[in-house]
């Protein structure tokens, strides 16, 4: 599961369709001084005057020690004169300069390890809780740009360097800290809000383990769940989304932290606001996504599934696949990823009706989206076969098994003819791939088995293998008319069941054992039966 990577700034937010025209300059003063534009010599004397020095070990040490020197003579009239603003308001505009200047430092990321032997880092670093919110927000402006993936592009070293020695100097914390400071009414603090989201993303592209420690260190969920919560859309809010979406991706932790943070109603209540309208904006929709990106990565661990289960997520999926607006596909995908080995979730599903909304789907009939009608539906295809295995994993028996079984057999069948015509697409396409690999060793270009092995999954393989799977379940039910039209479509097809226990073979000996040996030891058994039984 991927979560969006985009940078944006703030006023990309705002609407410029409505510029107004602008006048033409006023006529050049040249003609009234022989020829000669004073205000061109003007600006090239002050640009000389302001001339940037080259960037080097010892611009860098200038920069840093005029830096540390207006840093101390505002902590020194801060404390002389407490409560006379005015007495320290000059200090702090030099201070607000000094900060300013040590931009230049992000167009040379090779001299990040001398800033920090300096030990400036400390410094900058406690600016974040500096009494005036708007040398915080120089600070956070600063952060931003010195971590900014264009700038360390091809400097991995210098760069984690300096993050190492910025979360080191508790940059996280006091970033966050911040983050809880500043209001979204205010046009500047919303500026820094999306800053510091920026900031925090930046220090995760260099060092992964920031995704963990951020959490670990800070309220920074606490104020994400917050944040999504807001039934307003604007930019801040979808940053705050992708956020939550680059946290829980590949962290187990993070997911069940956010778990028990009652993570799972937030995002059920942030979803439910688009169970019955679209996104107005393509901005607003990549939030939604972002939102259910979240979801459906906390639903990884079990403790998550059951929060779903009991906050009646199962039900809310699929009052939004029934009104067939955007969010139609990121329903499916979310109770795949709730209901794959969690029978709680898959009884719940059959309950409340769920199997009459899904098997229509299945059978093709999907609403239309604007995106890449083939690849949208193929992926809905993808996930709605996952999600009949995972019923059908999940419940074993009883009234519910039967109602399963039932929509099988109904309408002549058709929905065996409808997971073979499955079977004869998928199979097809991971045939195309397997006759590639072949070509590419008959021209010296060599595979080994795992490489061939995952270039077929890409292919559709995984999704060939769960209908191989529906077929095995259907087969060992021992329904004589199920089996009747299995055995007729695979003569139809010139197949024999040969050709599926191969599948299920392979998809056996590839069972991994992520989830421990005794859950890949029971998953094979169940294959097993199903290979013997065929």
């Amino acid at each position: 599961m991927e979560a969006a990577k985009r940078k944006r700034n703030p006023a990309e937010y705002e609407d410029d369709e409505y510029d107004t025209f602008k006048p033409p300059p006023p006529p050049s003063s040249a003609a009234a001084n022989g020829g000669i534009d004073l205000s061109l010599l003007e600006a090239l004397e002050k640009s000389q005057q302001n001339a940037v020095e080259v960037l080097d070990i010892k611009t860098v040490k200038k920069l840093v020690l005029a830096f540390e020197r207006r840093l101390k003579e505002n902590i020194a009239a801060r404390l002389k004169y407490p409560d006379q603003p005015e007495k320290f308001a000059d200090s702090e505009v030099e201070l607000h300069e000094e900060i300013e200047k040590l931009k230049i430092l992000a167009g040379g990321p090779e001299f990040y390890p001398e800033l920090v032997n300096l030990g400036t880092i400390a410094s900058i670093t406690s600016l974040l809780n500096h009494e005036n919110a708007d040398i915080a927000i120089d600070v956070v402006g600063l952060l931003q740009d010195l971590t900014d993936e264009d700038v360390l592009e091809d400097n991995d070293e210098p760069a984690q360097i300096l993050v190492d020695s910025l979360v080191e100097n508790n940059a996280l914390e006091l970033l966050v800290q911040l983050l809880g400071k500043m209001s979204d009414s205010d046009p500047d603090e919303s500026a820094a809000i999306y800053s510091i989201l920026a900031t925090v993303e930046n220090f995760i592209e260099v060092k992964p383990s920031v995704a963990e420690l951020v959490c670990e260190r800070t309220k920074l969920m606490k104020w994400l769940l917050t944040r999504i919560k807001v039934r307003e859309f604007d930019g801040n809010k979808q940053y705050a989304s992708e956020i939550l979406a680059i946290l829980l991706q590949s962290s187990t932790v993070n997911q069940k932290r956010l778990g028990q943070l009652n993570g799972v109603d937030a995002l059920l209540q942030a979803v439910a606001m688009y169970k019955s309208k679209d996104p107005k904006t393509p901005d607003e929709e990549e939030m939604v996504e972002n939102l259910f990106d979240a979801l459906c990565c906390l639903l990884m661990p079990l403790e998550n599934k059951e929060k779903f289960v009991k906050s009646e997520g199962v039900e809310l999926m699929i009052i939004i696949m029934n009104q067939k607006k955007m969010c139609y596909g990121s329903a499916i995908r979310a109770l795949d990823f709730a209901m794959t080995n969690y029978p709680p979730a898959c009884e719940r599903f059959v309950d409340v009706m769920g199997l009459k909304t899904a098997f229509p789907a299945f059978m093709g009939k999907l609403p239309l989206s604007k995106k890449n009608k083939k690849r949208y539906k193929e992926e809905l295809e993808e996930r709605l076969v996952s999600l009949v295995a995972s019923l059908f994993g999940g419940i074993l028996r009883g009234s519910r098994r039967d109602r399963l079984l039932s929509k099988f057999v109904e309408n002549e069948c058709e929905k065996i003819d409808r997971l073979m015509e499955l079977y004869m697409r998928y199979s097809n396409r991971v045939k195309l791939e397997s006759e590639r690999f072949d070509q590419l060793e008959l021209d010296d270009l060599e595979m080994d088995e795992d490489e061939k092995y995952n270039r077929k999954l890409e292919a559709g393989l995984y999704t060939l293998q769960l209908i191989a799977v529906i077929l095995g379940h259907l087969w060992t039910s021992e329904h004589p008319r199920i089996r009747a039209r299995i055995d007729l479509l695979l003569k139809q097809q010139k197949l024999t069941k040969q050709d599926v226990k191969d599948i299920l073979q392979e998809y056996h000996d590839n069972i991994g054992d992520l989830e421990g040996p005794e859950e890949k030891e029971r998953g094979q058994s169940k294959i097993q039966r199903f290979i013997s039984s065929f």
